[in-house]
């Protein structure tokens, strides 16, 4: 793997309008203005069965769990931004994070989660943007070897605070988000160097 930053960019959700995939876009246009490199993933691409240890005893790593993992041992960066679901994070994430965490191939069980950077963000309609998820999130990713940077944005009234798919109607947070993707990109750069 190169020492540049290599990013994937994703949101916990799968619904197709989801103000956390426009949110984390936002975030990923700044990481590459910064000159990483950033792939953007949808979980809805990628759909897993629940996780269940029979069902990998009998079948194995499903194909879609073995491609995302592919991708995160290829990345050192994770732009993420979480829902909140009844002051947690998704099913959906979660269920990722629990097939990706299983050992496969010779590589250990947390390999492909090992020394990667994050930087978390959320968008809710709600109050307090997503915030009591995120701690969640963080706790679980700081358990599984993520180091988790301590800068992150709940985006509250997220129902309304789209210009467009690619913009904030807040220039100020539109900017705070972009650098979001940026800060990430320079603790890489400064980590690899």
């Amino acid at each position: 793997m190169s020492n540049k930053a290599r990013i994937i960019a994703f949101a916990g959700s799968t619904r197709k309008e989801s103000n956390n995939k426009k949110l984390v876009k936002i975030a990923a246009e700044g990481a590459k203005e910064a000159n990483a490199e950033v792939i953007y993933i949808d979980l809805e691409d990628y759909p897993l069965p629940l996780f269940d240890e029979d069902l990998e005893k009998r079948e194995g790593l499903p194909e879609n769990g073995r491609k995302l993992k592919d991708l995160f041992l290829e990345n050192n960066g994770l732009l993420i931004s979480s829902p909140e679901y009844n002051s947690s994070f998704s099913g959906v994430f979660k269920n990722t994070i629990d097939w990706l965490s299983r050992p496969v191939d010779g590589y250990p069980p947390l390999e492909c989660f090992t020394d990667k950077v994050a930087v978390l963000m959320a968008a809710s309609p709600g109050s307090l943007g997503g915030l009591r998820g995120l701690f969640q999130v963080r706790w679980v990713l700081g358990n599984i070897k993520v180091t988790v940077l301590p800068d992150q944005i709940a985006l509250t009234s997220a129902g309304s605070a789209f210009e467009n798919e690619t913009t904030l109607k807040d220039a100020k947070m539109h900017d705070r988000i972009k650098n979001l993707g940026k800060k990430l990109t320079e603790t890489i750069n400064k980590l690899n160097s």
